[in-house]
């Protein structure tokens, strides 16, 4: 075994990957960009080489610098993780040049299987059924045109040198084709330095299987029993489990033994995933990922194997530990992918400051690189961190998993928890009759958004501002009201005749009136024109309370955060912004035709001049965070007065990127 690697990558996955590297007594070592210089992992890790700037073209994908660092922290290798160098066969050969070892495929295989349409050309070899389409990738637009047209519609676009969603459109029309390829071209160009698309025919309402294989670059090959990642939006893996239900026993051999005669055939070294695209009566093969995979943990709970224990002793010569005989699978598992995106925005990236995080603890397996205070930038993968639950059944599985999604509260950035939720809850996902499209399909037809603000949610929330306001101010945050002006009743209720703060949420808000705390430490709150009595009380854990609220107690957690209020209850994540009231009446709103980048990222393009003319809805500027592209939009019609952004040019969130002077109406 070694005595020290170097992880080459951030986030849960390198805090993951350190984890049983500590078990097993090798020492490790990471690599940070300027960014992440406070990141979990750095902390968790505890030796770290800053290997340049924030975006991942200046640090995480500098093979030299990645390899310098394992030699600055004596490292005998080094471990990928998943993204970035991961399925680099030049970073590989580089690293075994370096006189260090390459804890993943030789680079031959990554040669053969890192790209979809070489892979393609292997899986035909092994005699695995593959999908309709071309074998050889294309930059060039005309042609991959030429190939939608020839295969029919629809059709499937996508990049060839990576996975993860990127890079990839259904096409199930001619019109706006070319900007489809423009755009699949520059999202894979982006993500994987390589430009290159493959298309292929769309398999439509298939279900998406992986078989996790291991190999110990001989010849023998195990399989791990096989994943359903099947509930996608936009190609993106959402819910993982494993095993997969309702998958015939003779289907599920015969894509097992398909998975592992392509390992054997490529004496794969190491572990990967063998993915298919499965139909109503057969499957055909997808691609390979001849690296670890974001949804493992499934596996390790039904199994009981640590594979990044696999990888690290196959790759120190110790070989594959067992044989297929000796794997056992037991009771079912789910994961969910907790991601900084706002659903009620299409989904668009979230950044900002982590004012507070919480995880369950109780019977759920939790990995994140997240921690509270830190900061999410644009600059990455959105994902923050992978709850997973084990159980005898699947049902409960997938119930334990909706109580960890309840216990998780993130507040500071809005994440995808509560869409989570709903798509556990999808009757199609509790019975197993899912297909990858389901989402896009249906997702139009849902409401998306935080939580629903309630009179309830405003006075816990504003009772809490109130204590925090009291405890400020240095003393007891209860004793004296003397100089608050909330003595001022208008009736025997004793609720203050004036407001004493201003909620707004979601677009609507509410003015805040508090009576006197009754010795009982209940507290009667106005809330516009409702009256409610509340009580909270601390529970021991930080930020937790016993909230009462008439007759209904629940557990809560609320943070205060500047102006901004956060509440997680049994509806969700609630933020809310706390202003008191005559800040508020003496401040003037007033309307521009200011446009603002919903956050920090790259500008891509700017469409439009100075003088020119908008419709409402217009694109003025596209805008790359978290390696997705955002539209900034006219809010109206009207002339461009000014443009203040170019493309190339790195913009702060909330700077204002165009003006538009508003068309008299």
């Amino acid at each position: 075994m070694f005595k020290k690697i170097l992880i080459a990558n951030r986030g849960e996955i390198a805090c993951r990957i350190a984890r049983t590297c500590r078990r097993l007594g090798v020492e490790v070592a990471g690599v940070h960009s300027v960014a992440d210089r406070d990141a979990l992992h750095v902390k968790e890790i505890g030796e770290s080489i800053e290997i340049g700037g924030a975006p991942a073209s200046e640090s995480y994908l500098r093979m030299d610098a990645v390899i310098a660092a394992a030699h600055a922290t004596g490292a005998q290798a080094i471990h990928p993780g998943f993204g970035f160098l991961a399925e680099n066969a030049a970073f590989a050969r580089a690293v075994e040049a370096a006189g260090l070892v390459f804890i993943g495929p030789t680079p031959e295989v990554i040669d053969r299987l890192g790209d979809k349409a070489t892979a393609k050309q292997e899986a035909k070899a092994a005699g695995v059924p593959t999908v309709p389409g071309s074998e050889t990738p294309s930059e060039n637009r005309a042609e991959i045109a030429a190939q939608v047209r020839q295969i029919g519609l629809p059709v499937m676009l996508k990049a060839a040198a990576g996975g993860g969603g990127k890079g990839m459109r259904a096409i199930a029309s001619f019109d706006g084709l070319d900007d489809e390829i423009d755009a699949a071209m520059r999202e894979a160009k982006s993500s994987f330095g390589n430009a290159g698309l493959i298309v292929e025919k769309l398999i439509e309402r298939g279900r998406h299987i992986e078989l996790q294989i291991v190999g110990d670059g001989t010849g023998h090959v195990i399989h791990l029993f096989e994943r359903e990642c099947t509930l996608q939006r936009r190609h993106q893996k959402l819910i993982e489990e494993a095993p997969a239900a309702n998958l015939g026993a003779e289907l599920r051999e015969r894509m097992a033994a398909d998975a592992v005669r392509l390992g054997q055939r490529l004496k794969y070294r190491g572990v990967g995933t063998v993915e298919f695209i499965v139909g109503a009566d057969d499957y055909y093969f997808l691609e390979v990922n001849p690296r670890l995979q974001v949804e493992h943990p499934v596996t390790e709970m039904i199994t009981g194997l640590d594979i990044v224990e696999l990888m690290l002793r196959i790759a120190s010569g110790e070989g594959l530990p067992l044989a297929q005989g000796d794997v056992r699978m037991s009771g079912h598992a789910v994961e969910a992918r907790i991601c900084a995106e706002d659903p009620a925005a299409g989904f668009l990236p979230s950044t900002g400051r982590l004012a507070q995080v919480s995880f369950p603890s109780d019977g759920v397996r939790v990995e994140t690189g997240i921690e509270s205070g830190m900061e999410i930038t644009p600059y990455y993968d959105p994902m923050l961190a992978k709850l997973i639950t084990h159980a005898a059944t699947r049902d409960e599985a997938l119930d334990r998993l909706r109580q960890a999604l309840d216990a998780t509260a993130v507040f500071g950035v809005t994440t995808n928890c509560d869409f989570l939720k709903r798509l556990i809850a999808l009757p199609q996902t509790r019975s197993a009759t899912f297909h990858t499209r389901l989402i896009d399909e249906q997702i139009e037809s849902w409401t998306l958004g935080e939580a629903q603000q309630t009179s309830q949610t405003l006075a816990l929330a504003a009772y809490y501002w109130l204590y925090r306001q009291r405890r400020a101010a240095g003393h007891n945050p209860w004793l004296g009201w003397s100089g608050s002006g909330w003595q001022m009743s208008a009736g025997d209720d004793g609720l203050a005749a004036i407001p004493s703060l201003h909620v707004e949420s979601q677009g609507a808000s509410a003015e805040i009136r508090f009576a006197p705390l009754q010795p009982d430490g209940s507290m009667q709150v106005g809330v516009g024109g409702e009256r409610l009595r509340v009580t909270l009380a601390p529970t021991g854990d930080e930020d937790s309370f016993l909230a009462i609220v008439d007759a209904r107690r629940e557990t809560v957690r609320l943070h205060q955060d500047g102006d901004m209020l956060y509440l997680h209850d049994r509806r969700g994540s609630h933020t809310l912004k706390a202003v008191p009231y005559l800040s508020y009446i003496s401040s003037s709103a007033q309307a521009s035709g200011e446009l603002k980048a919903p956050m920090m990222g790259l500008i891509l393009k700017v469409n439009v001049a100075v003088g020119e003319h908008v419709d409402k809805g217009s694109v003025v500027a596209l805008l790359e965070s978290m390696k997705m592209e955002m539209r900034i939009v006219a809010e109206c019609a009207g002339t461009v007065a000014a443009i203040n952004c170019q493309a190339g040019q790195t913009v702060e969130r909330n700077a204002i990127v165009a003006v538009v002077t508003p068309q008299l109406q």
